[in-house]
């Protein structure tokens, strides 16, 4: 890909439901610090405004660490690294501050270099890449819903019905530690990688999503029809997406 330029675009929505939109969002194609390039998308959880105060707060300590470490890592751990950093912040924050109490955020960030993207993630926001006309899902849900629950005995049937249709089993800020999973994907001959929060997985189908990118001259309007196309499904979440793809030189 090196007579190409990468591109990207990024977009959040408050949804058609919500009050507050406690999604956030990064992109740089000039990068930070070490990093080339930097892509994050958070989706915060907590009453009142804390889901907000928890993505923007995680984002921040995430680029403070970036901005004030020499390690010489790969790019993979040294998202990771980030990750533990902000999660520590998020977690001192919710400790300090009654009304932030319990309060956590999903975090997935990527970078690319060369032929390959590099990532680290903690929740149920996703990585996509999109290549030979198909969708492949970089990135683990860390997530369960109610019915897997129950049937491992995590809940009651009883338990359930007060419990939302899918719950989080990892997030950053909500624990005093968490693990980020990391890794490397092959980017080989792929047009387009997505990052979005579940506002926008959970409103169109997968081959919606593709149908979208790839009828798309460019990142800025596929990531405007993205929003707008599940916000008439519903938009029953705050919906965030980023487009990243690759201009010829």
């Amino acid at each position: 890909m090196g007579d190409k330029k990468l591109v990207a675009a990024g977009q959040t929505h408050v949804g058609q439901t919500r009050d507050e939109n406690q999604d956030s969002l990064l992109v740089s194609t000039a990068g930070i610090a070490a990093l080339p390039n930097l892509f994050i998308v958070a989706d915060g959880l907590g009453g009142h405004n804390a889901g907000s105060i928890a993505s923007n707060g995680a984002m921040e300590a995430f680029c403070d660490f970036l901005n004030n470490t020499d390690a010489d890592i790969s790019h993979e751990y040294m998202l990771a690294l980030a990750i533990n950093y902000a999660n520590s912040q998020v977690f001192k924050d919710a400790a300090a501050n009654r009304a932030h109490k319990g309060m956590g955020t999903t975090f997935t960030s990527a970078v690319i270099s060369g032929n390959l993207l590099y990532y680290a993630h903690v929740g149920d926001s996703r990585i996509y890449t999109i290549k030979n006309g198909q969708m492949t899902q970089i990135t683990t849900d860390h997530a369960s819903c109610t019915v897997e629950m129950v049937a491992d005995g995590i809940i009651s049937e009883c338990e359930a019905q007060n419990y939302p249709e899918k719950v989080l089993t990892r997030a950053v800020g909500t624990d005093a530690a968490v693990e980020a999973d990391k890794g490397v994907a092959d980017l080989d001959d792929a047009t387009h990688i997505l990052l979005c929060t579940d506002g926008l997985t959970n409103m169109l189908f997968e081959n919606q999503i593709l149908e979208i990118i790839e009828s798309n001259a460019n990142v800025e309007n596929a990531t405007k029809q993205l929003i707008d196309a599940a916000n008439k499904a519903g938009g029953k979440d705050n919906i965030t997406a980023i487009v990243i793809g690759w201009d010829r030189l």
